[in-house]
Parts: C-alpha cells; sequence; structure tokens
C-alpha cells in the first residue's frame, strides 16, 4: 500500500433533497434530509482508504458529535486521524440542497475549528508528511496551511496533489509546488481565464496551467471524464443511475492520489479516479458513496474487455 497524507477539513454534511433550490425569501417542502460525514479532505481521505491506501489525516475538530463522527467515519475506513480537538470551536457543518430530478448540487461550507488550521499544524507533522508517497490538499482550510504543506512535502520529494476548490486567488508560489492540479472547469476558468467547454479549451487550459508551474495539469469534466495534460480526455465509466454528483470530485481524487502512491502511472491512475467516481455518483451522499477496491477494479475491467 501507498501512503497519502491528505490536509483538509471535516464536516457534517446536512443534506436537502427537493425539486428545486428556493429563491430568497421563499420555502420550498423538501423531499428528504440525510446528516452524513463530509468535508473535501475528508471525503478523500476515506475515498483513499476505502481503495486500499494508508492515509493519514491532518485537520482541526471540535469536541462535539460531528467531531466524533469524524474520528468515527475515519475509523471505518481505515484513516488515521493526526488532529487537534477543542471544545472551545465547534466541527464545521455543510449545507448541501441536491435537485431530485438531476442530483446537481450546491453548497455552503462552515470550516468551525477547521479555519483554525495553521502552518504549525504542519511543521509539527513534518516527520508524517516527510514519509509520505503523496500528499493532497484543497482550499477549504487557511491558504497558509496549504502553502506549508506542500513547502515541507516538496523539499521531502513527497510527489503533491493540489484540488482547488473551492476556487480562489491562490499566493505566488504555490503552483510551483504542485506535481498535480485538479480543477473542475469553472475552477479552471478561475485559474487561468480559460472557459473550459471543449477538448480543444481544456488543452489550452491545461497548457496554461503547465506554464504557470504546475508539472502535470489534470482538469476533471465531470460526466466526460478528465483531461490530462500531454495525454488527452479519458473518458469517464458510463454508469447508471446517477443518484448524486457532491461526491464525485472527492472520489476522484482520493482514487486518484491512492493509485499514484502505489506506483501507477498518471494515466493509469487518473482512469482509477474516473472509475472511483463513477461509482461514487450511484449512490447519495458524501464519505458513504465512495467505493471499495474491488468495485473500482470491477469497473475499470469492463472498459478493458
Amino acid at each position: 500500500m501507498g501512503h497519502v497524507v491528505i490536509l483538509g477539513v471535516f464536516v457534517a454534511d446536512t443534506a436537502y433533497r427537493a425539486n428545486r433550490m428556493p429563491r430568497l425569501g421563499e420555502t420550498v417542502l423538501g423531499n428528504s434530509f440525510a446528516l452524513g460525514p463530509g468535508g473535501k479532505g475528508s471525503n478523500q481521505a476515506v475515498a483513499a482508504g476505502r481503495v486500499g491506501a494508508q492515509v493519514s489525516m491532518i485537520s482541526r475538530l471540535g469536541k462535539d458529535d460531528f467531531g466524533q463522527m469524524a474520528l468515527d467515519t475515519w475509523a471505518a475506513s481505515g484513516v488515521t486521524p493526526y488532529v487537534e480537538q477543542s471544545s472551545e470551536d465547534y466541527t464545521g457543518a455543510a449545507y448541501i440542497f441536491v435537485e431530485e430530478a438531476s442530483g446537481d448540487n450546491a453548497i455552503i461550507i462552515t470550516p468551525g475549528a477547521a479555519a483554525n488550521i495553521s502552518p504549525k499544524d504542519l511543521d509539527d507533522r513534518i516527520d508524517l508528511i516527510s514519509t509520505a508517497d503523496i500528499f493532497v490538499t484543497q482550499l477549504e482550510q487557511p491558504m497558509d496551511a496549504a502553502f506549508r504543506g506542500f513547502q515541507i512535502a516538496k523539499s521531502a520529494g513527497v510527489r503533491t496533489i493540489l484540488n482547488p476548490a473551492p476556487a480562489a486567488e491562490l499566493p505566488e508560489g504555490l503552483l510551483e509546488l504542485c506535481d498535480f492540479i485538479t480543477p473542475n472547469e469553472t475552477e479552471t476558468e478561475a485559474l487561468t481565464g480559460i472557459s473550459v467547454s471543449t477538448v480543444s479549451e481544456a488543452e489550452k487550459a491545461a497548457d496554461q496551467l503547465h506554464k504557470m508551474g504546475v508539472k502535470t495539469p489534470i482538469i476533471t469534466l465531470g460526466e466526460k471524464g478528465a483531461f490530462l495534460y500531454q495525454h488527452g480526455i479519458i473518458d469517464s465509466f458510463k454508469v447508471a443511475p446517477v443518484v448524486e454528483t457532491t461526491g464525485a470530485g472527492d472520489a476522484f481524487n482520493g482514487g486518484f492520489a491512492a493509485a499514484l502512491s502505489e506506483g501507477l502511472s498518471p494515466l493509469e491512475a487518473v482512469t482509477f479516479g474516473c472509475a472511483t467516481a463513477g461509482i461514487s455518483v450511484t449512490r447519495s451522499g458524501t464519505a458513504p458513496s465512495m467505493p471499495d477496491r474491488s468495485e473500482v477494479e470491477r469497473l475499470i475491467s469492463t472498459r478493458k474487455q
């Protein structure tokens, strides 16, 4: 097994399904509600753990019921926590609206205790990060902590993955520390100014990200698959029915990181990530939707036949 260290946020997902999003000042009747584990970093850790990677999670939690949910979720998925817990802060939560007909979503996140993750948290874990195969982070925790994590990883020769979500302005020098970056179409446009709706636009944007310092850009394209720099489109896996797309990006990143940590090539790892994401969208929730290794390998085998 490869070792993946993930810096990120846990939030408790409160998911509401309805026929449409309410307008401001309006109330609509929902179809269902679910409470479960979430947060991009945590979801990615669960995805990587379930497909067989050794996963270490760096974060902060409150000492509350949602914090216990995080610890239970990680334990069930083989994820080892390296977290600070405080009774003075609350564990984060997310509001998730899911459109019933399409499975598309809109999300509001309050990170709670994880908003206090600092560069010191990374300095305290130098030995952990330096012995990893892959270091992964996103942009839900403070930017200076993400930057410090990448500095530590790169100085130790550890390969790095940045999932630049939610979209944000990046500090100078961060992209040069990224071996891989995995934005979706919206995040790609925020980073490059290039709208991505075609393969040629994805290629142009990937070239621009490479010029900005990233070694190997990967642009995730939802149901179309993913564009891998200097390779092209890796098609998604056709699955049905699509129940919810909320966790698809995290499933891709977790599966991709796990595959890379085992020594698979970027092309093989992107394919593995696409299969992980493909299975996740057939299920409700984020962390609960992540597949195990046998499911992913079985889906990949259908493409080889």
